[in-house]
């Protein structure tokens, strides 16, 4: 008689599904965990979209209280609580074998979930809590505030069974705070190489964008200061003086209205769209409008999902000199220093100057994206780590 499904309750204190990367990340995971045959229920804040292919358990809204799409608001602290009533629910009926907590407030709950059930706790983060908050312009990266909030980090860090985080820089930056490295594994975030492929543009789209014959730029993320997206227009100033046939096709959220106005301020309405949201089942075809890709986020912690995207579609990309971009484009990447938009320009322009080079860029990015990122290789990693931690919590699958 086989053993039943192993059962893990995933917690995500965000508005899921919203088209962005962490998002992304938790909706692939518990997509490839139920490919593997592992049973996950999915809990998360009363707003967002639903998916056909993940089983989510909305928690209910209290106080009216309603969470921002992106970043951090002062009533998350409500809905925090109604997520982990929710899950003291789903606790009762789903009993499930293990505990996953996505950032720093899912792990917050499954310390508590743990308390009430036993089932060791697994934590994923996606960067510092300190400088995500000062990237989101919530608190001074180096003041007062910023140091409580990291001691406050760690003494949270020390609760989980084990620690999942994006990128070895994270890996060494908790290891550095106090995290002990047995207790740490770098788990990337991943792409469906199946999905995001280099093919044809779609001659449809070319005619809607009004792209004709131009020399296209992607980016398609999240649409804020923080993510390099204000440097990204100015850098596009000085690439089309020098190629007025080169294209920036701006695709994500929020914020359109204000890029839309920044870009025809500074006098490039013919040389860049903002097409606003983007729905992920969309994102490939849109980013193979693009002969190349840019990636400059000024963050230097957090994960940098989108790239992956790019790879995976075969893009030459260039992105900014952080250890995270680093550690995902490799060799094949073209950097340019945080926020020197003059370098970005440069780099931009390099790639447009050498199609065979860029090219060959795309190809390796390409390769490395199916040999290190593709979901089902990483999927294999994140089960072995939870049957891992199973057994050193002496835990048993009922």
């Amino acid at each position: 008689m086989s053993a039943p499904p192993l059962r893990v309750l995933a917690i995500a204190p965000t508005p899921f599904f919203g088209d962005r990367g962490c998002h992304v990340r938790i909706y692939e995971e518990v997509r490839w965990l139920a490919a593997r045959g592992i049973e996950t229920e999915l809990v998360t804040f009363p707003t967002g979209r639903d998916l056909p292919d993940v089983t989510i358990r909305r928690a209910r809204p209290w106080l009216g209280v309603s969470a921002r799409s992106l970043g951090p608001s002062w009533g998350r602290p409500v809905l925090d609580l109604a997520l982990l009533a929710t899950c003291r629910r789903v606790l009762r009926t789903f009993r499930p074998h293990l505990l996953h907590g996505h950032l720093h407030e899912g792990i917050a709950i499954g310390c508590v979930l743990r308390r009430w059930s036993g089932a060791p706790l697994i934590g994923d983060l996606q960067g510092c809590l300190a400088s995500e908050l000062a990237d989101h312009g919530v608190l001074a990266a180096d003041g007062r505030m910023a140091a409580l909030v990291t001691a406050a980090e760690r003494r949270l860090l020390r609760r989980p069974d084990h620690i999942l985080t994006s990128s070895e820089h994270g890996a060494g930056l908790l290891s550095r705070r106090g995290v002990a490295r047995d207790r740490l594994t770098t788990l990337p975030d991943g792409v469906d190489v199946d999905v995001f492929r280099p093919r044809a543009p779609d001659p449809a789209q070319i005619r809607a964008l009004g792209l004709g014959s131009k020399r296209v730029i992607v980016f398609l993320g999240v649409l804020t200061e923080y993510q390099g997206v204000d440097a990204l227009i100015e850098a596009m100033h000085a690439v089309v003086g020098r190629r007025p046939d080169a294209h920036l096709l701006l695709m994500g959220y929020p914020n359109e209205e204000r890029y839309r106005r920044l870009v025809r301020t500074r006098g490039l309405s013919r040389s860049i769209t903002v097409t606003g949201r983007v729905d992920y089942r969309q994102a490939a075809s849109r980013l193979n409008l693009g002969e190349l890709a840019v990636g400059p986020k000024r963050s230097l912690t957090e994960a940098n999902g989108k790239l992956l995207n790019y790879m995976a579609c075969g893009l030459p990309t260039v992105a900014t000199d952080t250890p995270v971009n680093r550690d995902i484009l490799g060799d094949a990447g073209v950097y340019a220093p945080v926020g020197d938009t003059t370098a970005l320009a440069a780099r931009l322009l390099q790639l447009l100057s050498d199609p065979s080079g860029a090219a060959a860029r795309g190809q390796a990015l390409r390769r490395r994206a199916e040999e290190v990122y593709a979901w089902p290789v990483l999927i294999e990693r994140l089960v072995a780590l939870y049957r891992r931690t199973l057994s050193s919590s002496d835990a048993r699958v009922a």
